[in-house]
């Protein structure tokens, strides 16, 4: 009996173990599992042995629950899933954080932007991108960082559950969103998406004239990488494509009202008009007043 105790508490560990890793790796925020940490005791006394079991059972999945939904948080830019940012940081405590979390081998935070509202009031975005630091910052000599960012998972915060951490910086509980909404297999929204195979085609040509460095746009589509099939995330394609960092100022800003959006519908509206009245500007046939 003991031995048949001991053998399913050990795959009933695995298992956690292997759930934890795998969820975590998704992220790039690695749990070493080692062996050595799991302590079974063999004991007569099979009520403490159960007790010290569910305690840290229960720790564990705190832990895991933990590190995949609290996020530290930087107000810079509404970036779009798949963006890249390089940029010299010098604010002290982006610094600390930075250093911080790849200290932790945990390279990632959550970027975040703001809009600007039709009354001309400015209101932070409650929804964001999650961003890897790629490659390990460089140091400069004033004592900033240079470091890039790439764009990945959309998150939104949950509730007001926003706090200022121990480090000094802002963190918060958040959920990330899916990648695909209910109506991203709606015929109407597919059809509607389709126009992007002429629009892009067409923004390019006129956006390498226009060109502030040169290679920009050959960069960015590599930046872009493939192209997605769902509505929703082609959308967010062609609002990256189109409002690159850093801006070029051939169109509007839309990455918010797309970040914000809560349909695949509206997501694609919305890049359909950004891209049609970039070209109208960029041909000269209706530019921005």
């Amino acid at each position: 009996i003991l031995f048949y105790q001991v053998t399913m508490r050990l795959r009933i560990i695995f298992v956690l173990l292997f759930s934890t890793c795998s969820s975590l790796a998704f992220q790039l925020l690695p749990l070493k599992c080692h062996p050595t940490s799991l302590k079974l005791s063999l004991s007569n006394n099979d009520n403490n042995d159960d007790a010290s079991f569910m305690e840290s059972l229960r720790s564990r999945i705190d832990e895991v629950s933990s590190r995949e939904t609290i996020l530290p948080l930087v107000v810079l830019d509404s970036m779009l899933p798949r963006q890249v940012m390089k940029i010299s940081a010098k604010n002290p405590l982006l610094v600390k954080l930075v250093r911080n979390l790849v200290s932790q081998e945990r390279p990632h935070f959550g970027m975040m932007g703001l809009a600007k509202l039709v009354t001309g009031e400015t209101v932070h975005l409650k929804t964001g991108v999650e961003v890897e630091i790629v490659n390990r910052p460089s140091v400069q000599e004033d004592g900033g960082i240079q470091l890039e960012l790439k764009a990945g998972r959309r998150f939104r915060i949950l509730g007001g559950d926003v706090k200022t951490a121990e480090g000094g910086w802002t963190e918060a509980r958040i959920g990330f969103l899916q990648e695909q909404d209910d109506d991203d297999d709606d015929e109407s929204v597919i059809q509607k998406a389709e126009q992007f195979a002429e629009l892009i085609p067409a923004w390019i040509v006129l956006a390498r004239k226009q060109e502030r460095q040169e290679g920009q746009i050959h960069n960015l589509l590599q930046d872009l990488g493939e192209y997605p099939t769902s509505p929703s995330e082609q959308a967010f394609w062609v609002g990256a494509l189109i409002n690159p960092i850093p801006a070029m100022g051939v169109a509007l800003e839309i990455r918010p009202q797309l970040l914000t959006a809560r349909t695949a519908k509206e997501r694609v509206d919305c890049a359909l008009e950004g891209i049609r009245r970039s070209i109208a500007h960029m041909n000269g046939s209706k530019q921005f007043s």
